[in-house]
């Protein structure tokens, strides 16, 4: 009898390790897929079973259970990542757990270019394909409230940079984590502002740094702008500058400025109004920022573009004139 139960408990074992040893080898062989990728998601709080329900919905041809088990027995089914994933074609089962299991989930990407006005890149937080739509049908104090903003207008409080995130992570986090960027920025570039700045403030800082990023797209320039700006600025001089009453004007611009814009008065018109305008009017990138709070010493007070896109830069009203005449209404040499 004992004979009998040791062969019972030998073959258990025999088909115990068959079992094991096909399992072993179905865990390292490639799956197949509808597609060259499939990407599924693993929601917070699933379990190994939901996990593997969802990787075979995904079209991933796999069977659940099996799965599973291959999880199980490879220590690997109780430590699992949410998020959204990725399986290439040629992965192996084993493969795809370890990638649960390590949370190496799939990431989206999203560009804010410098200069963009905050409603630009709301609209491409707002459509991007890999982000919940969270913030659509918030107003902006809405916003401001979500995002944990102190500020009352959200015009230039993001930082302009590429940002990574986990697929289908909250739109509400990109504007978190842009919002945060700017301020630790701004932080680092009020403190390095030059002694005697006409700016009050790293707000004012903030605004005047996105009109120089407005003006200028050129680094070798951004700093004289700056100080053309700061010197006027220390004598009660007008900006005069159009990228602040075009953001004014916003969608009431159609076509190029005319002389009636320039004469009608608005918080935004630098020609009618001294001093900065009430708010930033784009997002500005580091090295306007840094502009801003320290521009090199200069006697310029004004600049013209001269159509090549560089500027021509004076130190009085009679030589501007002569630059406007040559560079933008053909006169002279």
């Amino acid at each position: 009898m004992p004979s009998l139960l040791i062969k019972f408990l030998l073959a258990l074992l025999l088909a115990a390790a068959s079992v094991a040893g096909g399992a072993w080898w179905y865990a390292h062989q490639p799956l197949r897929m509808n597609q060259p990728v499939t990407e599924f998601v693993v929601e917070r709080g699933a379990g190994m079973r939901q996990v593997a329900r969802a990787v075979a919905a995904g079209g991933v041809a796999v069977q659940p259970e099996l799965l599973y088990w291959i999880a199980r027995l490879g220590g690997k089914a109780d430590r699992i990542v949410a998020g959204s994933y990725e399986a290439a074609q040629g992965i192996t089962p084993w493969e795809l757990i370890l990638k649960i299991h390590r949370g190496e989930v799939s990431q989206g990407v999203l560009l804010i270019p410098e200069g963009w006005t905050f409603a630009q890149m709301r609209a491409a937080v707002e459509v991007h394909p890999h982000l919940l739509r969270d913030s659509v049908g918030l107003d902006d104090a809405a916003l401001l409230k979500a995002i944990g903003a102190d500020e009352a207008n959200l015009e230039g409080l993001f930082f302009p940079d590429t940002y990574r995130f986990d697929r289908y992570s909250s739109a509400l986090e990109v504007f978190r984590a842009a919002h945060k960027a700017m301020q630790e920025r701004l932080e680092r570039a009020w403190r390095m502002r030059a002694e005697g700045t006409p700016l009050r403030s790293p707000y004012e800082a903030l605004i005047l740094a996105s009109i120089i990023e407005k003006e200028t797209a050129r680094l070798d320039e951004r700093g004289l702008v700056a100080s053309v700006f700061a010197n006027r600025l220390r004598i009660g001089m007008r900006l005069q500058t159009d990228p602040t009453l075009i953001y004014g004007l916003g969608d009431d611009l159609q076509g190029r400025l005319l002389r009636k814009h320039l004469q009608a008065d608005g918080a935004y018109n630098t020609y009618t109004r001294a001093g900065l305008p009430p708010t930033p009017i784009a997002l500005p990138g580091w090295g306007a920022l840094e502009a801003a709070v320290r521009p090199p010493e200069s006697e310029y007070y004004y600049f013209v573009a001269r159509g090549d896109g560089t500027s021509e830069f004076s130190r009085n009203l009679k030589d501007h004139n002569r630059a406007v005449d040559r560079y933008q209404r053909g006169k002279g040499s």
